[in-house]
């Protein structure tokens, strides 16, 4: 089976257009696991879009994992060790960007990531790195001890014919690698059934397209079809 994670940023992007506590991220998630989510999602930005601090605790103490979206900084680190939700997931972060544009250079900053996936390791957390679908990432997320590599599937979800077969690839080196394979960004009903079939997948991390479509269906209906979708 595998898990679906449901990222509910953006119930409070909703919230925080008014600048109140309505609609309540955690309400939409104690809805989600009653209606099948595996997990909730949050990532908690630099600038606080959407998610708030305070929403991190009450998310913490919900029945099922949270996972803790976050960038790659000191700020960051410190409040997963403080809060140790059951995984955090590293991601790269720019203020200006609408939402992740692509995978953290895995690569190009491992001597600056190394000391701060141990820090998280060492306080019981689940280190998942958020990269690209290229073999050099996987294998370096890999010597830097992260367990859980999350690969980015925003290319094919815009439609890139040839990025299905990169992706599969990449699932290849994650289990040639020992790790645990997760993707998300970008999923919809009509492109999930493919990514769901990556070898070795054990978990999908879906949030916008399961909001919006909440809007029209109901969120509890919407994560039973998505469920129902990935694993058919």
């Amino acid at each position: 089976m595998i898990r679906l994670g449901v990222n509910i940023d953006h119930v409070a992007t909703l919230r925080n257009a008014r600048g109140g506590t309505f609609p309540d991220p955690v309400a939409a998630a104690v809805l989600a696991i009653a209606s099948g989510a595996d997990g909730i999602t949050a990532h908690l930005r630099e600038d606080r879009r959407h998610i708030r601090d305070a929403d991190m605790p009450r998310l913490r103490a919900l029945s099922a994992p949270l996972n803790f979206e976050m960038a790659a900084t000191d700020e960051m680190v410190r409040i997963a060790c403080n809060l140790r939700p059951h995984a955090c997931c590293l991601v790269p972060e720019k203020r200006q960007e609408v939402t992740t544009e692509g995978g953290l250079d895995v690569v190009g900053q491992s001597e600056a990531l190394k000391p701060k996936i141990a820090r998280l390791r060492d306080a019981g957390i689940r280190v998942s790195l958020f990269i690209d679908p290229e073999a050099r990432q996987i294998e370096t997320a890999a010597a830097l001890g992260a367990p859980v590599v999350e690969l980015h599937t925003g290319a094919y979800a815009l439609g890139g014919s040839e990025e299905l077969e990169r992706l599969r690839s990449a699932a290849e080196t994650v289990a040639a690698c020992g790790l645990e394979l997760h993707a998300g960004h970008g999923l919809t009903y009509d492109n999930v059934g493919a990514i769901a079939g990556l070898t070795g997948l054990a978990e999908l991390n879906i949030g916008h397209f399961l909001i919006g479509e909440a809007i029209f269906d109901g969120l509890g209906p919407v994560v039973r079809k998505m469920k129902g979708l990935i694993n058919p």
